[in-house]
């Protein structure tokens, strides 16, 4: 049996480990721990896609360098088992790029981690109006919107 996906490494492990600064592992155990990040879930799920594909890329590309190593048997050889292999490379190799292409893409996307990771929170600028009233003024009556009273 083979390991889950989360474990199995990709060719994109540092680059998740530098957009998220920490390592796969902890990726994974912040995102069980707190699921509510949307990109790094989604990240998470590409990066899992694309270690099953580049496992099946490296085992077509092994048994394809097994059938074809210089101590073997050339009467063990056969054609059309080597056009499966050439096939199923070429899906395995697609399906890697897609899943490359996909996760570079949420990557190039997603802010700055120096940005995403700031201990301050978010202040908007709200413009302030400040006014003096004259001198003169009265201060509004206790039933604000009631009709005025004049005033001598």
């Amino acid at each position: 049996m083979s390991p889950s996906a989360s474990v199995k490494p990709s060719s994109q492990d540092g680059r998740l480990a530098e957009t998220f600064g920490a390592p796969v592992a902890d990726l994974y155990e912040r995102a069980a721990v707190s699921p509510g990040g949307a990109a790094l879930t989604r990240a998470l799920e590409l990066r899992g896609f694309l270690a099953l594909a580049e496992e099946q890329v490296a085992r077509v590309r092994d048994r394809v360098h097994e059938a074809m190593a210089p101590t073997r048997d050339m009467d063990e050889l056969s054609a059309d088992d080597l056009r499966f292999d050439a096939q199923w490379l070429a899906a395995a190799l697609d399906a890697r790029d897609g899943y490359r292409a996909a996760l570079g893409e949420l990557l190039r996307t997603m802010p700055a981690q120096s940005e995403e990771r700031s201990s301050r929170p978010v202040e908007f600028a709200q413009p302030q109006i400040t006014t003096t009233l004259p001198p003169t003024a009265a201060p509004a009556p206790p039933r604000a919107g009631a009709a005025r009273e004049h005033r001598p």
